[in-house]
């Protein structure tokens, strides 16, 4: 299920592209926020009330970076990436989101970096370079080195939901806090999209691309969320960690398949250090606790809180 769930995330370029191409960024992450986030309103409901209850100021200034940051910037930043014309390189680029999640996790949640952390982020930074670059020498001006710059810039804000959602995930179940996350998203992606004014651009989307709209929402949006965290929740992690593999493999087919796209030999070269540098970071764990870190013996207590909150 690990693997399925990042083989549905893989599909999102196949969507995604080519509605960058012809209708406004925000119009696009509005609607996807608001599909999901209608869908699990009932979830949401339960979680504010959950929330208000158990939430200081620091939670809720964590779920406003969450769903604002995480869910839609985070998201208007790599559709922004697709705007570009080539799919592949937002796309691969979201395999160092663990390296800023690591990174996040020593800064807000005290969590101890392993020695080993300077190889990872070392080939990490390598491995992103190649892929963003077809001609590592030459970056091509704005158009080479801008969609590289939103690609990290969201797998940056991705990682740093990844530790926040740790963070609040003690105090609510995933679902609730998914849902509220979505919401807070819908509210953020609403308000750029009045600021811009691009919400004409509903007015003369075509039925494909409607269609295209509900797709990318429900497929590696909700869907893809909800499957691979059903197989997270029992699968070790090595095992998951060779799972997401499944993401990068499914869009390079696809991009191939869909738009033609493939990669230079430096590409390939930069994929596979990057594979072997997040794969490593899953199978090095240290006694089962997030990649690259040592928790705290107290994050340990701290995480049975839902079980109990829920009995």
């Amino acid at each position: 299920m690990v693997a399925l769930g990042a083989a549905m995330w893989g599909t999102d370029p196949v969507f995604r592209q080519g509605l960058a191409l012809h209708v406004a960024s925000p119009a696009i992450v509005a609607f996807e926020q608001a599909l999901p986030a209608v869908l699990l309103a009932p979830l949401a409901w339960r979680g504010l009330r959950r929330a208000l209850v158990a939430f200081d100021w620091r939670d809720w200034v964590a779920l406003l970076v969450l769903g604002c940051g995480s869910s839609a910037l985070a998201t208007l930043l790599f559709t922004m990436a697709f705007t570009y014309g080539r799919p592949d390189t937002p796309v691969l680029l979201q395999q160092v989101q663990p390296l800023f999640a690591v990174a996040g996790a020593r800064l807000l949640l005290g969590e101890r970096l392993q020695p080993r952390y300077g190889v990872y982020l070392l080939g990490g930074l390598v491995g992103s370079y190649l892929v963003a670059f077809a001609r590592p020498l030459s970056l091509g001006g704005v158009d080479g080195w801008a969609p590289a710059l939103l690609a990290v810039s969201a797998a940056g804000l991705w990682g740093l939901g990844t530790v926040l959602g740790r963070r609040l995930g003690a105090k609510l179940p995933f679902g609730e806090l998914t849902a509220l996350r979505l919401s807070g998203g819908l509210l953020a992606a609403l308000i750029a999209l009045g600021v811009t004014g691009d919400g004409s651009a509903y007015l003369h989307i075509s039925a494909k691309a409607v269609l295209a709209l509900v797709l990318l929402a429900m497929v590696p949006g909700l869907a893809s969320l909800l499957v691979y965290y059903r197989g997270l929740s029992g699968t070790p992690a090595a095992a998951a960690t060779l799972g997401e593999l499944t993401f990068p493999l499914t869009a390079l087919v696809l991009d191939y398949l869909v738009f033609g796209t493939t990669l230079s030999v430096t590409q390939w070269m930069g994929l596979a250090v990057l594979v072997a540098t997040i794969t490593s970071m899953g199978v090095f764990r240290t006694n089962g606790t997030p990649t690259g870190v040592e928790v705290p013996q107290f994050e340990a207590t701290a995480a049975r809180a839902p079980a109990r909150a829920e009995a």
